[in-house]
């Protein structure tokens, strides 16, 4: 049996096939999902789970170089806010605040590869995740 922090089958799939520059959208209750992308749906009633429970167990397990999120986070959900710049901060990635109507066209994009969707309902909650490597520089 896997002893690691995840043990959703389906989440840790997505993780191990998860290559550079591939984005990773953790998503509240209620952004659209495009049909085409894979969803994993941990939402089970409204807040539970969070997404940063969520959150906290993926950058346990993934390089993460760049979020992005919803510029108006800053306005609507403060205090969230400053416990999600806590949390990413620990894994030493880049920010990137954009409009939250940019926000859900970089869900449909291309480099987008799955959905997390929580029960989060706290608004513009949303993050995309950009994957990084775990190496860098030349092998003996």
């Amino acid at each position: 049996m896997f002893k690691g922090d995840i043990i959703n089958g389906q989440l840790l799939g997505i993780l191990g096939e998860t290559g550079h520059m591939d984005w990773i959208t953790v998503c509240d209750a209620g952004l659209p999902i495009p049909l085409d992308k894979e969803r994993v749906d941990l939402a089970l009633t409204p807040g539970i789970p969070r997404i940063m429970d969520i959150l906290k167990l993926i950058a346990g397990n993934m390089v993460i170089e760049k979020a992005f999120i919803a510029e108006e986070i800053k306005s609507y959900s403060p205090n969230y806010h400053e416990k999600l710049l806590e949390l990413l901060a620990t894994t030493g990635c880049e920010i990137e605040y954009v409009p939250h109507v940019e926000f859900k066209k970089k869900t449909q994009d291309e480099n987008t590869r799955a959905f997390i969707r929580s029960g989060e309902q706290t608004s513009y909650s949303s993050v995309i995740l950009q994957a990084g490597v775990t190496y860098s520089g030349e092998m003996d």
